[in-house]
């Protein structure tokens, strides 16, 4: 029906967003840690500081992936489509 093609263009859209928000995510940690590396290599090259931001970063890069990948296996609309069964069962006790 229409508002189950309405429904799925939003979900698409949602999941492409995501995919292109964690794409910029990577081109933006992978260019700003390259500089900070340089920067580290051009002023003390005998301490590797560049990895503690490195690293911090790589953990937040890592969780923003898993999201990512999360989004797009469904679990998200099973999950509501669990709560709704539920919340309509509450709602109708003699209907299941």
């Amino acid at each position: 029906t229409a508002m189950e093609q309405k429904d799925l263009v939003r979900i698409a859209r949602r999941r492409a967003s995501a995919k292109f928000g964690f794409m910029i995510h990577l081109t933006v940690f992978v260019a700003v840690n390259a500089m900070l590396f340089f920067i580290n290599q051009r002023t003390t090259p005998g301490v590797s500081w560049f990895a503690f931001p490195l690293g911090g970063w790589a953990i937040g890069l890592a969780i923003h992936g898993l999201l990512v990948m999360l989004s797009g296996s469904g679990l998200r609309e099973r999950m509501v489509e669990s709560e709704l069964r539920r919340l309509r069962a509450a709602n109708n006790p003699g209907v299941r």
